[in-house]
């Protein structure tokens, strides 16, 4: 039962993870943050980028604040994970 808490915790920030690198990739394309698709990726990842941005000011036109982010993003994830692999360990579930 613990690898599957475990496995689960993956796949989630797997899956944020490639969520936000399709923000970051998508915001190349003016109209993509107009589709169905785009609005429910800002939606997602907003929040998080938020607390980045407010640190980190856009150079010109560059803003460098998700990049910063997503690299903070997978080391918090593998921090957060190897944590949750520890505790499941303890427990013994």
């Amino acid at each position: 039962m613990g690898s599957i808490i475990f496995e689960i915790g993956q796949y989630i920030y797997s899956i944020y993870y490639w969520i936000i690198l399709i923000s970051i990739l998508g915001s190349w394309f003016p109209q993509f943050y107009s589709t169905k698709l785009g609005i429910w990726v800002r939606k997602l990842v907003d929040p998080y980028l938020n607390i980045f941005r407010r640190f980190i000011p856009p150079i010109g036109m560059l803003d460098l604040s998700p990049i910063v982010a997503l690299i903070a993003y997978r080391y918090i994830g593998q921090f957060a994970l190897e944590g949750l692999r520890q505790v499941i360990q303890m427990i013994g579930i």
